[in-house]
């Protein structure tokens, strides 16, 4: 991690909030499929969310994650591995605005501190699901594993409706409405007065 110390009080709090979301067992299997899309050249990380995010840290696995998912085009053109810092996070930056560009939705997306510093790994895992959902969706030919590790993403289904059936709707009262069948104002009487009960 950065040069951060211990966070203590509401901080400490809020950051053991984030890390209780974290899931080993989908960090295993984004593993397995990270490996299985870009071959075992990435290598394996170590066990744990340390090692996980050791391995994703300098921006090169992923880059080549999202170059796996183009077919000629590939989106980042140089990957380099690096110890120096801003390198590295400039490659995690580069890998986010191609993962953008290939159509995961922006409040799917990780900030590169989340991964670099450690601080939110459930968000980068989050990332890499909404990542995979899309290939598995766009079924081009490029994703590579068990399409059932990853939801299938809503596909849209225009319909085209003629004039006549557009018209036939309008006097449909729907279920949702309620229904008006038995309805009578019998027994009402008129605003504001007070309900009349007799006993006789």
């Amino acid at each position: 991690m950065a040069n951060k110390g211990p966070s203590y009080g509401l901080s400490r709090q809020v950051q053991d909030k984030i890390d209780r979301k974290y899931d080993p067992d989908l960090e295993q299997r984004l593993v397995e499929w990270i490996m299985a899309q870009c071959g075992s050249g990435v290598g394996k990380p170590t066990e744990g969310k340390q090692g996980f995010q050791d391995w994703l840290k300098d921006g090169c696995v992923l880059s080549e994650l999202i170059n796996s998912l183009h077919h000629a085009d590939k989106p980042v053109k140089k990957i380099q591995s690096s110890s120096m810092a801003f390198k590295q996070m400039e490659q995690v930056s580069q890998f986010l605005n191609a993962a953008e560009a290939y159509g995961v939705t922006k409040t799917d997306m990780f900030q590169t501190v989340d991964l670099w510093e450690g601080k939110d790994l459930a968000a980068v895992q989050r990332t890499l699901m909404a990542l995979g959902s899309i290939a598995v969706t766009k079924d081009d030919g490029t994703f590579r594993g068990n399409p059932d590790w990853f939801f299938k993403k809503a596909q849209e289904n225009r319909r085209d409706f003629s004039e006549d059936q557009l018209k036939s709707g309008k006097s449909v009262i729907g279920l949702q409405m309620g229904s008006n069948k038995g309805a009578s104002q019998a027994g009402m009487t008129g605003y504001g007065r007070p309900r009349q009960i007799m006993n006789p």
